[in-house]
């Protein structure tokens, strides 16, 4: 599996575990009663709460990811040579980052898929007003929408690595 391959998929674990540790919070202080459906000064809190964590725990998960596959590469080499050279892991390393026009193609293709979706999400919490639900349920959409272009967009990355991508 390729460097990139693996990188959609942390992202869309990541992104799984964010969406699904903010369902849980949500979804726990309404069913308590501890908060109204309705409290818009509680969602913006836990949306931007929820925001950071997500942002914090991609950095952090990242740079994780990146020591695992530095560790990943020194086994590999140490197997295979019977030694472990800093400059060969280096360089094994650097050779499976290469961006080159394939991987520029596949990420503008998914950020589109991505955006295609933020979109359909902001249009459905704009009908959501028109059909006169709660601000609170057109927040939770566009919120969700979001999360979902990320998770959409990663999937088709990893599906691009796998099936490829045509210029089309």
């Amino acid at each position: 599996m390729s460097y990139q391959e693996q990188r959609a998929i942390v992202s869309m674990i990541t992104g799984l575990f964010i969406i699904g540790a903010y369902s849980i919070y949500a979804y726990g202080k309404v069913q308590s009663g501890a908060i109204a459906a309705d409290d818009m000064k509680f969602w913006a809190g836990a949306m931007l709460m929820f925001i950071g964590i997500g942002i914090a725990a991609a950095i952090v998960i990242q740079i994780i990811f990146h020591i695992l596959l530095s560790v990943a590469v020194a086994v590999q080499e140490k197997t295979r040579n019977g030694q472990c050279d800093d400059k060969e892991m280096q360089k094994t390393i650097e050779s499976d980052m290469v961006t080159d026009e394939r991987d520029k193609l596949i990420e503008l293709k998914s950020a589109r898929i991505g955006f295609i979706v933020v979109g359909i999400g902001f249009i459905a919490a704009l009908a959501s007003q028109v059909f006169n639900h709660s601000s609170a349920v057109m927040l939770n959409i566009m919120f969700g929408s979001f999360f979902a272009g990320s998770l959409i967009g990663s999937l088709a990355q990893f599906y691009f690595y796998r099936k490829g991508v045509s210029n089309g």
